[in-house]
């Protein structure tokens, strides 16, 4: 049994308090509710800091794919098997195990144009909720607030035309009747 002295505990409860300390500063709050998640730009928020070539000022989402990866275990032979002259077996072949991982599919990031952050106003946003509403992907108050329920609803409604996030795409809030489309992409 290992004995905890005085200086041991103090030892151990720096290390924790450290810890706590420097992870804290790796994460972000959702406003409403407080849930913990990574901030990673594009993720959980619209940025300005798109994919190489976005043009300046606009702002972009971004889903993110993880890469599969596979443990595979394989036989290597490690001596031969050896035989006696009249080609009886002396000594069967010797194998060990090596497991090596294979990337299966990559990651991959997808970005998406959004709205900019100054066009989501509480009257935006009160908008989405009630377009949201009336295709009953949104069951909450209309209250101009972007919280967790609305994102889960933005989230349901893309997941079958655009991106599964939860950050609104341009195509889906033109969808949605929230932005004019271009006459020009029309024609």
């Amino acid at each position: 049994m290992i004995q905890a002295t005085p200086l041991r505990w103090l030892r151990l409860a720096a290390f924790g308090l450290g810890g706590a300390v420097g992870l804290s500063g790796c994460q972000t709050q959702y406003a409403d509710k407080g849930h913990a998640q990574r901030a990673e730009p594009g993720v959980y928020q619209a940025t300005r800091n798109g994919p190489d070539g976005a043009p300046q000022g606009s702002c972009w989402g971004r889903t993110v794919s993880p890469a599969v990866i596979e443990t595979v275990t394989e036989q290597v032979q490690v001596s031969p098997a050896q035989f006696n002259p009249d080609g009886t077996l002396l000594r069967p072949p010797a194998y060990r195990s090596e497991a090596r991982q294979m990337i299966v599919t990559p990651r991959v990031d997808s970005w998406f144009e959004t709205p900019c952050a100054e066009a989501l106003t509480p009257d935006f946003i009160a908008s989405l909720q009630r377009a949201l509403a009336v295709r009953r992907y949104y069951e909450g108050p209309i209250t101009g607030t972007l919280d967790t329920d609305t994102q889960a609803a933005i989230r349901a409604f893309q997941r079958t035309t655009g991106p599964d996030s939860g950050v609104l795409s341009l195509a889906s809030a033109r969808q949605l009747g929230l932005i004019a489309v271009d006459r020009t992409t029309l024609e």
